[in-house]
C-alpha cells in the first residue's frame, strides 16, 4: 500500500483504476460512500481493546464484511473508510483481503480511501475532518462499519434526490426500518429507545429524542413546533439501521456546530430542533420490508448473530461464504465448514462450526457459533454462546450465553455464567466456577492497554488475567440530561438487565399512574398485547402527557415481555426471582399500571407455550406445553398470582384470562384452532395450581369482550369443555351442600 499518508488527516487514496479523460465528469455522477469504522464508543470493551469492533467475528465473518457487500451490492464506486483505534489493523485487513484490496481484480469498488484523524475522539470529528478535505463531489452513503442490511436503496435514492430537486434544503434520508409484527430479534433489543416524530404525509422528520429506563423523566416533550403540522405520527418501533444519504450540506452542518460528537443524540436531535435557523430538511425513509440493523453493542451482536441464523438477513448466511475460502454447508439445523468435526455421541443443535473445530465426546452445543481451529473437550456445555477461533474448552465445563474471545481456554469442570465476556488469551483454571455478579468481563488488559494483574482469587490458580474496569472519568454518554445515569450502562453487556442499577421511584412519582384499560382505545389495547413492539402512532396529541402514556406503554411492554421469555427459555436451575426482581424495576422505571403488567405476563408466558409446540423445540403437545411454561421454573407460579393476577377478586382472575385469550390470539402464526386448545390447557393448569378460581373463569367465559371478533371466539370456543366441567362442578357441590342442609334440618 505505498504512498498512504499516515499522520494527522492525512489520506491514503489507492485508486484501482488510473484516471481517464474526463475523470472529474464521471466523479460527479460516482457513487461514494463514507464508512465510519469506529463509533468511539467502549460498548464492546474488553474485546475492542485489542481488536477494532469492525473486525470483530459476527458469525465468524469480520463485521465490516457485511458492510462492504451491502455497499457493493448497492453500486457504490468509491469508498473512504474513516478509522479510529487500530486504524493499522483496518488498512491491513483491507489491504490483504481478495476481495476488498484496491489492487484487486475482483474489487468492486473504482477506489478505497483509508482517512486517518489522529485526534479524533468522536464521529463528529471525522465528519468536520471531511467537510475540510472537499472529496465528496455530491449525495453519499454515510454508513456504520458494523451495519448488516439487505435493504435495496436505489428507490431511497431516487426519492432522496427528488426531495433534492424540489427543494434545496431536503439534505438527508435516514433509513428506518419498523418493527412491526417482525419476529427479527433485533426488534426485541432492549436499554435505548429511539423517538422519531415523523409526518406521514411526506416523511419529514419533525423532532428525534431517545428514552431509557435510567432517565428522570420518564416522557418526551415535544416542540411546539410539531403541533404547527397537520398531522404527525410519535414512532418508538422503529430500528436504526445506521444509514443515511446525505448530501454535503450535512458536512457543513457538522462544521458549523463544534460540539456535536453523536449522529443521532446531537447531530440530528440538534438540526431539527434548529431548523428555523438552519432551514434544512431531513427525510426518514421507514421500510417494511428488508433487513438492516447495526452490531452497535453486544445485545444487538447477539440479536444480529441470530437473525443471520434464522436467514433473515439473506443473503448474508453462513452457507454464503463470503469470505475467500470459506466452505460451510448447511444441514439438518447446523452449518459446519470442511474439516469440523463432532464426535458421534455429541449433540450439536442449530448452531455454526468453523473449519477444524473439534468437539469430543458427550458434549452438548446448541444455538451456537464455534470459530475455526476450536477445542471442544468431553462433556462439555455451550449454550446461546460465541466461542471465537482458537478458544478452548476443556473438559466438564460449562458454557452459557457468553463470548469467549481467541485463543482463551476454559479449564475442566469451570462454570461460565451468561453474560460473560472472556477476552483474547484469558485462562480460567481448572474447577473455576465463576460468579455472575458482577458480570465476568475478564482480560488480560486494563482500559488504559496495560496489562494486568492476574487475579487468582477471580481465575484460579492457574489462570490468567482480571475483572475489566471501565474508567471512572468515562465520558461517552448518549445522556446529555443534568443528573441522568448514564445509559451506555445498559448496553455494555451481552445480556440487558436492570439488576443492581438504582432505579428510583422518586424520580417518576409525578406521573399518573392508570390502574384501568378505559385509558387506551380499543387498538391501543391489541397492540399492546404484540410480544414485538408494534408502531404506536399519535397523529395528534391534546398534551405531552398523553404522548408519555403511549410511549410508557410501548416501552415496559416491549422490554418487560423479552425479559421474561428469556428468563422461561434460559436452560438452567435458576428460579424465578432474578426475573421477577428485573420486571419489577421495568414496572417501577415506566410508573407501568397493573393492567400493563397483567398484559406483559400473559403474553411472556402464552408466548413460551406457543413455542414449545412448535417442532423446533420439542413439539410438545398442548398440556404438556401449558405445563412446562408454567411450571419449568421454580417461583413462576408464585409470580404469575401475585403479580399476574393480583388478588383474590373474580373480576382480576377474569382479567387475566381475558389477556391470555387476547394474547395467544396475537401470535404469528398459531392458528385460532390450537391457539384454543393452548389456552384451554393453560387455564384447566392454572385452575389446578390454584392460581385461577373457577368463578374467575366463568365471569371470563361470559365477558362480551371473549368473543368480540371472529377470532377470539375461535379461541373461546375451544374451552367450552372445561367451562361446562366447571359449572357442572359447582352445582354438584351446589346440590351437596343442599342434602347436608336437608340432612341437618331433618
Amino acid at each position: 500500500m505505498s504512498g498512504k499518508q499516515v499522520s494527522k488527516g492525512g489520506a491514503a487514496n489507492k485508486s484501482k483504476k488510473p484516471a481517464k479523460g474526463g475523470a472529474e465528469e464521471k466523479r460527479e455522477d460516482a457513487l461514494q460512500a463514507v464508512i465510519l469504522a469506529d463509533s468511539f464508543q467502549d460498548r464492546f470493551q474488553p474485546f475492542a481493546l485489542e481488536k477494532p469492533r469492525c473486525l470483530l467475528p459476527l458469525v465468524n465473518v469480520p463485521v465490516i464484511e457485511y458492510t462492504l457487500e451491502y455497499l457493493a451490492s448497492n453500486g457504490v464506486q468509491e469508498v473512504f473508510i474513516y478509522c479510529g483505534a487500530h486504524s493499522e489493523d483496518v488498512e491491513t485487513y483491507i489491504h490483504d483481503s481478495d476481495r476488498w484490496s484496491p489492487e484487486s481484480n475482483l474489487c468492486p469498488f473504482s477506489s478505497v480511501d483509508f482517512i486517518r484523524v489522529s485526534d479524533a475522539s468522536s464521529i463528529g470529528d471525522c465528519l468536520r475532518d471531511l467537510d475540510k478535505r472537499s472529496l465528496i463531489s455530491g449525495d453519499f452513503i454515510l454508513i456504520h462499519g458494523d451495519v448488516v442490511a439487505n435493504i435495496p436503496l436505489d428507490g431511497i435514492l431516487a426519492r432522496h434526490r427528488a426531495r433534492r430537486e424540489a427543494n434545496r434544503d431536503a439534505c438527508m434520508t435516514i433509513v428506518l426500518r419498523s418493527t412491526g409484527d417482525s419476529p427479527h430479534r433485533t426488534a426485541k433489543a432492549r436499554g435505548i429507545t429511539p423517538v422519531f416524530v415523523v409526518d406521514p404525509t411526506n416523511g419529514r422528520c419533525l423532532q428525534y429524542e431517545e428514552m431509557h429506563p435510567l432517565q428522570k423523566d420518564k416522557y418526551v416533550k415535544l416542540d411546539e413546533s410539531v403541533f404547527e403540522y397537520a398531522e404527525f405520527e410519535l414512532r418508538t418501533d422503529l430500528i436504526d439501521c445506521g444509514i443515511d444519504i446525505c448530501t454535503p450540506d450535512v458536512l457543513a452542518l457538522w462544521s458549523e456546530s463544534f460540539d456535536y460528537e453523536l449522529p443521532r443524540k446531537n447531530f440530528l436531535h440538534g438540526v431539527l430542533k434548529d431548523w428555523e435557523l438552519n432551514g434544512k430538511i431531513i427525510s426518514a425513509e421507514i421500510l417494511e420490508e428488508g433487513y438492516g440493523a447495526r452490531a452497535s453493542n453486544l445485545q444487538m451482536y447477539d440479536c444480529i448473530s441470530k437473525d443471520i441464523l434464522h436467514r433473515w438477513a439473506l443473503p448474508y448466511v453462513p452457507d454464503s461464504n463470503l469470505l475467500h475460502g470459506q466452505t460451510y454447508k448447511y444441514k439438518q439445523g447446523l452449518w459446519l465448514e470442511d474439516g469440523a468435526h463432532i464426535a458421534k455421541n455429541s449433540t450439536v443443535t442449530k448452531s455454526v462450526l468453523g473449519k477444524t473445530a473439534y468437539v469430543d465426546t458427550g458434549s452438548t452445543i446448541s444455538s451456537s457459533i464455534i470459530g475455526r481451529r476450536c477445542q471442544i473437550g468431553k462433556n462439555v456445555r455451550i449454550e446461546n454462546s460465541y466461542i471465537w477461533d482458537d478458544a478452548v474448552i476443556e473438559d466438564g465445563a460449562t458454557v452459557l450465553h457468553s463470548i469467549v474471545a481467541n485463543d482463551a481456554v476454559i479449564g475442566k469442570h469451570s462454570y461460565i455464567p451468561q453474560g460473560s465476556l472472556i477476552s483474547y488469551g484469558v485462562r480460567i483454571s481448572a474447577g473455576t466456577q465463576l460468579s455472575s455478579k458482577p458480570l465476568p468481563r475478564i482480560s488480560l488488559f486494563t482500559s488504559e492497554r496495560e496489562p494486568v494483574k492476574t487475579d487468582i482469587k477471580l481465575v484460579g490458580n492457574d489462570g490468567k488475567g482480571a475483572q475489566y474496569k471501565e474508567p471512572q472519568d468515562d465520558e461517552d454518554s448518549d445522556s446529555e440530561e443534568e443528573g441522568d445515569a448514564d445509559p451506555a450502562v445498559l448496553q455494555s453487556s451481552l445480556v440487558y438487565s436492570l439488576a443492581g442499577l438504582n432505579i428510583s421511584s422518586e424520580s417518576i412519582s409525578t406521573l399518573a399512574t392508570h390502574d384501568s384499560d378505559d385509558d387506551l382505545s380499543d387498538d391501543e389495547y391489541e397492540q399492546g398485547f404484540q410480544a414485538k413492539a408494534n408502531r404506536e402512532r399519535l397523529s395528534s396529541f391534546a398534551s405531552d402527557d398523553s404522548a408519555a402514556a403511549v410511549m410508557k406503554l410501548d416501552q415496559f411492554h416491549g422490554d418487560a415481555v423479552h425479559g421474561l421469555v428469556d428468563a422461561l427459555r434460559a436452560d438452567d436451575n435458576e428460579d424465578f426471582d432474578s426475573a421477577k426482581l428485573e420486571f419489577m424495576g421495568l414496572r417501577l422505571a415506566n410508573n407501568a399500571s397493573d393492567s400493563m403488567m397483567r398484559k406483559a405476563i400473559a403474553v411472556a408466558f402464552a408466548t413460551r407455550a406457543a413455542e414449545l409446540m412448535s417442532p423446533e423445540n420439542g413439539g410438545l403437545e398442548p398440556t404438556k406445553a401449558a405445563g412446562r411454561a408454567l411450571t419449568s421454573k421454580k417461583g413462576a407460579v408464585k409470580f404469575i398470582t401475585e403479580v399476574g393476577v393480583g388478588g383474590n377478586k373474580v373480576d382480576l382472575h377474569a382479567e387475566f384470562a381475558l389477556a391470555l385469550q387476547k394474547a395467544l390470539a396475537a401470535i404469528k402464526g398459531l392458528d385460532s384452532a390450537r391457539a384454543g386448545t393452548l389456552l384451554a390447557a393453560m387455564l384447566q393448569q392454572l385452575y389446578n395450581l390454584d392460581v385461577l378460581e373457577e368463578e374467575g373463569i366463568l365471569a371470563w367465559w361470559a365477558d362480551a369482550r371473549a368473543a368480540e371478533n371472529d377470532t377470539l371466539s375461535k379461541i373461546k370456543e375451544r374451552s367450552r369443555v372445561l367451562v361446562e366441567w366447571l359449572e357442572n362442578a359447582d352445582e354438584e357441590d351446589s346440590n351437596e351442600d343442599s342434602d347436608e342442609e336437608d340432612e341437618d334440618s331433618d
